[in-house]
């Protein structure tokens, strides 16, 4: 990790400042889209994203276990295991794992509640039993627990201009956007696994369901009805965005460039989709690299900005470039 931005944090203990490397290597590995959008924060505040990512996508290991080494009983013990250690650290004693350690360390620093981590580890303990849902609320309550509260927990990182609990339903709906896109993204991706993550009675008005949803993961092609009932989806998915849409403007000015990225990039998943025919199966869409970091260099004359009207009114916020897309 760039030795600046946990000076700036004010991370002086070395096994600390070891367990937030490996955040931010686990960030930059498997989170290109956030590892990008928070380089345009502040050092000061990018360890503690990189802490929460890292956790996510602890857990998120577990679930999917890319290795394929784990059964269903296996990796309902590896949540358990990490799910104690996580209340152990939180109590106070000291974690071997560098993903609590930082985790319960940003926590701490900023004042997260313990409560969102039970919830988003509820979420992906679903996984293990959960392969699909009937209805938009069902989805809803897995979606909460699973990115909603994600969106809660970065929200005093990124601090904000309003009383933080009027931020908050646009933080949790704009974690729902994102992983509602994912879900989009992921459709073929996911069957393989066996779960689907879209409503059954919303595909139903389109007379899909997972059956068809099989055949077209074995034919690489999405049929007309299945088009037809994802471009309902990419619909819905972007009312949430809209829904999201006016937190940004509560943000702290020193953090709105790197979600206002994030906000982008993601949405631009969306058009990806649509612009492949909904082509879920065969190939996972993304935006390209240059495109991404063509919109994170458009933010930082934002990022300067902000950091410069931030020193001016007595701030400590870094606004040297260096601290932003270049300066590893």
């Amino acid at each position: 990790m760039n030795e600046r931005e946990l000076d700036a944090a004010g991370i002086r203990s070395r096994g600390l400042r070891a367990a937030y490397r490996h955040c931010r290597r686990v960030n930059e590995a498997h989170g290109r889209t956030y590892f990008l959008a928070t380089r345009l924060l502040p050092p000061s505040r990018r360890p503690a994203i990189h802490a929460l990512y890292g956790l996510a996508r602890e857990v998120d290991d577990i679930v999917d276990d890319p290795g394929g080494a784990l059964d269903e009983r296996g990796k309902s013990a590896g949540l358990d295991e990490l799910a104690s250690e996580l209340a152990r650290a939180f109590a106070g004693e000291e974690s071997e794992l560098a993903v609590v350690r930082a985790v319960v360390d940003t926590a701490n620093r900023y004042g997260i509640e313990q409560h969102y981590f039970s919830s988003f580890m509820a979420s992906m303990r679903q996984d293990l039993t959960v392969s699909e849902y009937r209805n938009r609320a069902e989805l809803n309550d897995y979606v909460y627990g699973s990115a909603e509260v994600i969106g809660l927990q970065v929200l005093p990182v990124l601090g904000t201009r309003c009383p933080a609990e009027e931020a908050a339903p646009y933080a949790a709906a704009l974690g729902n956007a994102f992983q509602l896109t994912n879900f989009l993204r992921d459709v073929g991706e996911d069957l393989r696994r066996g779960r689907v993550y879209l409503p059954a009675d919303e595909l139903a008005a389109f007379d899909v369901d997972e059956p068809r949803l099989r055949q077209c993961l074995r034919s690489g092609v999405p049929d007309r009805r299945v088009r037809r009932a994802l471009a309902d989806q990419v619909a819905r998915t972007r009312a949430v965005y809209r829904r999201a849409a006016p937190g940004i403007a509560m943000l702290d000015p020193i953090s709105r460039p790197c979600i206002s990225t994030a906000y982008t990039l993601y949405g631009e998943i969306l058009d990806r989709i649509v612009e492949s025919g909904y082509d879920v199966f065969a190939n996972r869409v993304s935006v390209s690299r240059s495109r991404g970091l063509g919109v994170a260099l458009s933010g930082c004359g934002a990022v300067a900005t902000a950091r410069i009207r931030a020193r001016l009114a007595g701030g400590r916020e870094d606004v040297s470039s260096s601290s932003m897309l270049g300066g590893r």
